[in-house]
């Protein structure tokens, strides 16, 4: 049977009503199209936080296929602070999450936006770092440019293993999915049938020994 396509009149009403349902959101200042399948967001949130739940809730939608987020973050008054206080909860925030090794991190924060840079042995110790600062008050933006540690692992290693571990996901076909390694670096094409399976490949990948960055090119069909 061949798939069924979405319109993009039923595709913006399942997004808004995604949207809508989370309670973390408020959509009134949020507007929602879709042109030929794409959706763009836009519109203003009232911190980043929100920005990254309404990015997270639109790639939840079965049929969302690709999207471009212009949401503006427009922080009240009463939920400003100054750079100085941001640097000083972003350093409390990491140095209190276990997952992160806070001492590796540099943080900067200039106007409200963070940055993070550093080495870790993990890519989950990365994304926790993101995760750890992006819901703090007075945050614009999350920048992270922390890499990855080497490994004396080839790329053979790396593309057999990446297969093992595709292969015992529920979540993932790995029969669709085409695996690139050059030098520790691991390119994904194909197809996979949700954003949610895209966003679990790449980390299964980031998961491995010696991986130091993931490019991930599969479509969403």
């Amino acid at each position: 049977m061949g798939s069924t396509t979405i319109s993009d009149s039923t595709l913006q009403e399942n997004v808004l009503a995604e949207v809508s349902f989370d309670p973390a959101i408020n959509p009134s200042n949020i507007g929602i199209t879709v042109t030929r399948g794409v959706v763009t967001l836009r519109g203003t949130v009232a911190s980043y936080s929100e920005k990254v739940l309404v990015e997270q809730a639109a790639k939840r939608v079965s049929g969302v296929h690709a999207f471009t987020d212009e949401l503006t973050v427009d922080i009240p008054s009463m939920h400003r602070r100054d750079d100085r206080d941001i640097a000083a909860a972003v350093l409390h925030a990491l140095k209190w999450d276990v997952t992160v090794i806070e001492n590796s991190i540099m943080v900067k924060v200039e106007k409200g936006f963070v940055t993070l840079e550093g080495e870790a042995e993990w890519q989950y110790q990365i994304n926790s770092a993101t995760r750890a600062v992006q819901h703090l008050t007075g945050v614009f933006g999350v920048s992270n440019f922390m890499t990855l540690k080497a490994r004396a692992v080839t790329g053979m290693d790396i593309m057999a293993e990446l297969e093992r571990t595709f292969s015992r996901s529920a979540e993932i076909d790995a029969q669709r999915i085409k695996i690139e390694v050059k030098d520790s670096n691991v390119t994904l094409r194909g197809t996979v049938h949700s954003w949610n399976e895209h966003d679990d490949a790449t980390r299964a990948a980031y998961s491995l020994p010696g991986v130091r960055g993931v490019v991930n090119l599969t479509e969403v069909t």
